[in-house]
């Protein structure tokens, strides 16, 4: 079979959900995956972009399907859309995804509740992200997060924040 390169798609997203503590200290969510393509590894709420959905109403679905997370929930305080595209390559798929990232800010004391895609969640602290996320992009996601998004008086936050859906 002749290939003229992996194949690039844009119908994937990455959502970072956050709480920050009164110390002024912030955890990001993993979540494990059960399922392939990068089954066993801590990733960010992950989801695809159906057809004829925007990434925005994805991005809704897939938070509500894999935490239950909704801005109806009392645990629920922001959604912001990030400002950078995360690319990553998958080589089993052969394939290069831009994934549109977004942010959600929870309270301390939220707890998700999974659905069959994760089998385990846990808080890491943003701090330590070199640590616990895969990817570069995941990295500099979390920086955005608390570097620009989270900065007294930031000029990006009101215009990155999400309406409810």
């Amino acid at each position: 079979m002749t290939s003229n390169g992996p194949q690039l798609r844009s119908d994937f997203l990455d959502a970072y959900v956050f709480r920050q503590h009164a110390t002024g200290a912030v955890d990001v969510l993993q979540l494990l995956r059960a399922k392939e393509p990068v089954r066993q590894t801590w990733q960010p709420v992950m989801g695809h972009i159906e057809a004829g959905a925007t990434s925005v109403e994805a991005f809704w679905r897939e938070l509500r399907e894999e935490t239950t997370l909704t801005p109806a929930d009392p645990g629920f305080i922001a959604a912001w859309s990030l400002d950078g595209v995360h690319p990553i390559f998958i080589h089993r798929l052969d394939a290069i995804f831009l994934c549109p990232r977004f942010a959600v800010r929870v309270t301390p004391d939220w707890a998700p509740t999974l659905n069959d895609e994760h089998t385990d969640h846990r808080w890491i602290p943003a701090a330590a992200t070199q640590d616990y996320f895969m990817w570069p992009g995941q990295h500099e996601s979390i920086r955005e997060i608390t570097d620009l998004l989270l900065r007294p008086g930031s000029l990006c936050e009101p215009h990155l924040r999400l309406d409810g859906p």
